[in-house]
C-alpha cells in the first residue's frame, strides 16, 4: 500500500479495500483523485485475485464533492485531462460515471459526510454501509448547479422520489439513522466497526459462486431499465431458463450452503 497515493488499495483474501485518501480536503474531487479512483476500481475489476470491492473515504470525510476551487478556476487543474474511455466521463445514457462499471459488487463503507459528487459515488456502488458518523446531502441547488452523476435518478430509486425531491430542494442533510430508515443505506453501524463489517460481507459475496455472482449483478443492472414489472419477470425468466451450471457444481457447494444456513439461524 502507498500511503502517499491518492486512492490506497489493500487486497486481502481476494477482497480490495480502496480508500479515498486526500482527507485535508475532506476527500474533494479534484480531477486527480477522480482519475486516481477510476483506475482503482478499474483495475479491482480487472484483477482475477480480487473478487469483491470495499470503497470507503480518509477519515473524516467519505467525500465533500467535487472541488470546487479547481472547478472554478481558484486553483489550476490537478491532473490533465483524459482521452474517452479512459477516465471518469459522461456514459452514453447520459450518467457521469465517476467509477467504471464492473463485474464485481462495490460496496461503499461511508465513514463521514457524503455530499453531492460524493454522494453520487456513493449511489454508483452497488450497495452501502454507513458508519454512525456518516452523513448525506444533496448540496446542488445551495451551490447553483444540476447534478449529473445520477442523484435524481439513483436516489430517487433508492429512497422513492418524494423522499429524492425534499433532498434535493433542501440540501439538508440526513444521519445515518435517517439513512437507514428510508432505505438509503443497508446498515448502520458503529464508526470503529465500519470496516471490518463491509469486509465480512464482501467475505460473504466472495465465498459464494462467482460466475453466479457476476450474472446476478448484471441482471440486477438490467432489472433497472426494465419499463414495466412484467418485463423485469421476463428479464429474470430468461436468466433462469438461459443459466447452466454443471451438477456436480450444485453438489460440491450445497454442504457449504447448508453450513452457514444453519449458523445464520441458530
Amino acid at each position: 500500500m502507498k500511503h502517499d497515493s491518492l486512492v490506497l488499495s489493500e487486497v486481502t483474501d481476494r477482497i480490495a479495500t480502496l480508500t479515498l485518501n486526500r482527507p485535508e480536503a475532506r476527500n474533494a474531487l479534484n480531477r486527480a483523485l477522480m482519475h486516481a479512483l477510476w483506475d482503482a476500481v478499474g483495475h479491482a475489476g480487472s484483477d482475477p485475485g480480487v473478487q469483491a470491492v470495499v470503497l470507503t473515504g480518509a477519515d473524516p470525510a467519505f467525500s465533500a464533492g467535487v472541488d470546487l476551487k479547481e472547478v472554478s478556476g481558484e486553483e489550476p487543474p490537478s491532473a490533465d485531462s483524459r482521452p474517452a474511455g479512459q477516465g471518469p466521463e459522461r456514459d452514453s445514457n447520459g450518467l457521469f460515471r465517476f467509477i467504471p462499471v464492473i463485474d464485481k459488487p462495490v460496496i461503499g463503507a461511508i465513514n463521514g459526510a457524503a455530499v453531492t459528487g460524493g454522494l453520487e459515488i456513493a449511489l454508483q456502488c452497488t450497495f452501502l454501509v454507513a458508519s454512525e458518523r456518516a452523513r448525506f446531502a444533496d448540496t446542488h441547488a445551495r451551490v447553483g448547479i444540476m447534478p449529473g452523476g445520477g442523484i435524481t435518478v439513483l436516489m430517487a430509486q433508492s429512497i422513492g422520489l418524494r423522499r429524492a425531491i425534499e433532498l434535493s430542494l433542501t440540501g439538508n442533510f440526513l444521519t445515518a439513522d435517517d439513512a437507514l430508515r428510508i432505505g438509503l443505506v443497508n446498515h448502520v453501524v458503529a464508526h470503529d466497526e465500519l470496516l471490518p463489517f463491509a469486509q465480512r460481507l464482501a467475505g460473504d459475496i466472495v465465498s459464494n459462486d462467482q460466475r453466479s455472482i457476476r450474472r446476478l449483478l448484471l441482471h440486477y443492472r438490467q432489472m433497472a431499465n426494465a419499463a414495466t414489472l412484467d418485463e423485469a419477470h421476463l428479464i429474470e425468466g430468461y436468466m433462469a431458463e438461459t443459466w447452466h451450471m454443471a451438477t456436480e457444481q450444485v453438489a460440491e457447494r450445497h454442504a457449504d450452503v447448508m453450513a452457514r444456513g444453519r449458523s445464520q439461524t441458530s
